[in-house]
């Protein structure tokens, strides 16, 4: 269990790859306190229909090769899905504290040509400004595989790292009580930056070496929550 932080103990954070996009952009303090204190926010659940899908996408790729399934990824095999995977402690430059990452990724597919690809599967519209967010993801597993704990799953080199993004379009009825939704399928390629996501994990370290949270953001509606619950008593 991870511990408040005091400058007379170098701390191992715990860091979960899902994280890294929503909760973090939203609220910082937040996101200290469930590193740093354990102490999580009640969190808003996925409407299950996305949920769904994405299961049953992943079901329906599993063993499948890449070329029957979407074009511009390398010839390979969806051959990894759901695993959950940890690091070795990653140490950022100038940074007393260390991290390791710990979370479970959607598929990794296995190239003929050797090396791999971390994919996450997204029920949605394309959304460009979402891509950074998930390319922390991405980045997140892939170091993980390539810097595995002892005993964890290890895969290297991770050579491409992508969101399998399928958007529905149509709905269809068929007969009597059955339906089905149609779409496209497209592929969105993340380039590797493993200094861009080793600056981002620096920035990470950095807010969970204060011995005190950061202020919540203006929009976050559980630090207004909490604010309020303290001003009023209720």
């Amino acid at each position: 269990m991870n511990h408040p932080a005091s400058k007379s103990r170098v701390h191992n954070w715990k860091l979960s790859p899902s994280d890294f996009a929503f909760l973090w952009e939203e609220c910082r303090r937040c996101f200290y306190l469930k590193v740093v204190s354990d102490f999580k926010r009640p969190s808003t659940p996925m409407p299950k229909i996305f949920t769904t899908i994405d299961q049953l996408m992943k079901q329906r790729f599993a063993g499948q090769r890449t070329d029957a399934i979407i074009a511009g990824l390398p010839g390979g095999v969806f051959e990894y899905s759901e695993h959950w995977v940890e690091s070795r402690p990653v140490a950022i430059p100038g940074q007393a504290p260390t991290c390791f990452i710990r979370g479970k990724f959607d598929t990794v597919v296995r190239f003929d040509d050797g090396g791999f690809g971390v994919v996450d599967f997204k029920t949605s519209a394309r959304n460009s400004e979402h891509i950074p967010l998930y390319a922390r993801q991405l980045h997140a597993y892939a170091c993980a595989l390539e810097q595995a704990a002892p005993g964890r799953l290890a895969l290297s080199p991770v050579r491409q790292l992508g969101l399998l993004v399928y958007e529905p379009k149509a709905f269809e009825h068929q007969t009597a009580g059955a339906c089905s939704l149609s779409g496209s399928l497209s592929w969105i390629e993340i380039p590797r930056d493993n200094g861009g996501f080793m600056d981002f994990l620096g920035e990470v370290l950095e807010v969970l070496d204060q011995p005190a949270p950061p202020a919540g953001s203006a929009s976050c509606p559980w630090c207004a929550h909490r604010d309020t619950a303290r001003r009023t008593g209720l």
